[in-house]
């Protein structure tokens, strides 16, 4: 609960999610047209399995809610956002749990990656200028 906006609950310790069970009735008829109620009580949870970015490389997964938020170890890149996000086969299948730090999106992913790749275009120029002079001679 430390992720939530959510307030706590008057008698509740922090960090205490209640969930409360579900009662429901419906009719039934039975093999000798007799018909009867029945009541069903149950916890309102769904069954889900989760498992990191690293994990899920290489997998489709039909449908997924994805967590982006930053976590409390503070080390998520945009490479792990990137695996997360494409696992499912289409924005129809996949949510987000909560909100996310937008900066993810918006600055560069590393700086040793921006570096390498402005190395990458130093030598690009190069070659093409070695180039040149070979062609004219």
């Amino acid at each position: 609960m430390s992720h939530t906006k959510a307030e706590g609950l008057d008698g509740l310790p922090q960090g205490v999610l209640p969930i409360t069970p579900l009662t429901r009735s419906f009719m039934i008829v039975t093999a000798n047209g007799e018909k009867k109620t029945v009541t069903r009580q149950q916890l309102p949870v769904t069954p889900a399995y989760t498992f990191t970015d690293y994990q899920s490389q290489a997998q489709t997964i039909e449908y997924c809610i994805v967590d982006i938020s930053t976590p409390p170890s503070g080390g998520l890149t945009p490479f792990n956002v990137y695996v997360a996000l494409s696992r499912s086969r289409g924005r129809d299948t996949i949510r987000l749990l909560r909100d996310f730090n937008e900066r993810l999106f918006t600055q560069h992913p590393s700086k040793y990656l921006r570096l390498e790749d402005q190395w990458l275009a130093t030598l690009d120029r190069k070659t093409y200028m070695d180039w040149e002079k070979v062609k004219v001679a």
